[in-house]
């Protein structure tokens, strides 16, 4: 028997359970799409990141609403009662079809018994309006481990952090320095009607003024440009590229540092970069070949180099090392729900494992520029601390720059609403033998 294709609505509530469940929404959202014509893969997207980044509020007013949970079984209804209240709180879709729909995706969804109490909770919802927030993980819409954790850490930028992560990531991209200039790429996206600004930090950064297909951005396909958020941009910067050096891209993946220091320095003697996810490779390939740019991919564990290190030494090593990626919430936020504050310790040990590691394999004089994607202090600039004390020879090198807040031991950029994501850099030089 042929079942009828769920509503967006029912495979959003699909969504949300499967993230709930472990699952990111780069796994398990392209699936969903697979599943609507493409004229509504668009609002599916939305309703999906939209209901991950306001989660924990819309969590806690239906919890207000529900006078028992639902039993396990009968979960996927909570979720699509998530999306019914996202789409009533923050979207401009007319009540009675979100109240109208939502009632018939519950029977869609094989859950007719519960269609009552849908309607109820919506209907209610729709007539008093949204409650006033009974706690911050409710008010800020994060959870409660990452509310105090920022407020413990960040005492002074703490809610900043949280709003920040609850906008719209602007889209950013890194103009291919050996095609064009900044200002002549701003020049043909001003001539293609696309409003865009130079970014403040990253030398060859460009701000659109609103998201757009990257089919619309002129000689995308040719190499033109890249999407890569300003802050992880300054990456390149940081390593002092000099023609004729070797340089590694440890945990490379999807691949914009590797092509972004390719970029940087048209003489490199080689650029090595590396992975553990035989998955995620063939995306940095992709890159790779758009941008008319080589370099040598190897899937391996960065960590273990007898595994794949060749035994010649690099110059030059950016090490960035998995992390909570608490820095980029806005841009992913089923962080959200996805993450927990017992993965900090792991991680930390992972990434001083990783650093140690390169150090290994990195050239007498050679320089090393430590980065995360990360708010948090434990996997940032304490890492840095930790691995100083453990290596006495190593000098941390200064980063002199307007951006970014100076940790003593490398230097934190905060998400900024109107700019750059979170992200942590320290650089370290090996002393000559």
């Amino acid at each position: 028997m042929a079942y009828p294709p769920l509503s967006f609505r029912a495979v959003a509530a699909n969504v949300l359970l499967a993230v709930e469940n472990g699952q990111s929404l780069s796994q398990c959202l392209p699936l969903a799409l697979g599943q609507l014509p493409p004229e509504q893969r668009p609002q599916l997207q939305a309703i999906c990141y939209g209901s991950c980044r306001w989660f924990h509020r819309l969590e806690g007013e239906l919890n207000q609403r529900l006078k028992k949970p639902l039993r396990k079984p009968d979960r996927v209804i909570h979720h699509l009662m998530l999306v019914a209240l996202f789409q009533l709180r923050f979207s401009e879709q007319a009540t009675y079809a979100v109240l109208n729909e939502t009632v018939e995706a519950c029977r869609e969804l094989d859950k007719p018994h519960l269609t009552g109490l849908v309607n109820g909770v919506l209907r209610a919802a729709e007539r008093e309006g949204a409650p006033e927030p009974t706690d911050d993980s409710s008010r800020y819409s994060h959870p409660v481990w990452i509310v105090e954790k920022l407020r413990h850490n960040w005492p002074n930028d703490w809610q900043a952090i949280l709003d920040a992560n609850n906008t719209q990531a602007p889209m950013t991209l890194r103009v291919n320095a050996r095609r064009f200039s900044r200002d002549e790429y701003l020049a043909l996206l001003k001539e293609a009607g696309i409003g865009a600004q130079p970014t403040r930090f990253a030398p060859f950064g460009i701000q659109l003024e609103r998201p757009v297909p990257v089919e619309r951005l002129p000689w995308f396909d040719d190499g033109a440009a890249s999407v890569q958020d300003e802050a992880a941009q300054l990456c390149s910067t940081l390593m002092d590229l000099q023609p004729g050096q070797r340089v590694l891209d440890a945990c490379a993946a999807p691949g914009g540092k590797t092509c972004a220091i390719l970029e940087a320095c048209a003489d490199l003697d080689e650029v090595v970069a590396i992975d553990e996810s035989a998955e995620r490779l063939p995306r940095v390939q992709e890159n790779l070949d758009r941008l008319d740019l080589v370099a040598t991919l190897k899937e391996a564990d960065a960590a273990n180099t007898e595994q794949w290190w060749d035994g010649q030494a690099f110059d030059r090593i950016l090490l960035d090392v998995p992390c909570s990626a608490t820095g980029v919430i806005r841009r992913h936020p089923d962080i959200k729900l996805l993450r927990r504050e017992s993965d900090i310790v792991p991680l930390a040990s992972i990434q001083l494992g990783l650093l140690d590691a390169m150090w290994s394999i990195l050239k007498p004089g050679g320089r090393l520029v430590y980065a995360t994607c990360s708010v948090f202090p434990q996997e940032n600039h304490r890492i840095i601390q930790r691995f100083l004390k453990q290596q006495a020879r190593a000098t941390l090198i200064p980063i002199d720059s307007a951006w970014g807040q100076d940790m003593n031991a490398g230097r934190q950029l905060l998400p900024d609403p109107d700019s750059h994501d979170g992200f942590f850099y320290a650089v370290l030089e090996k002393p000559e033998a």
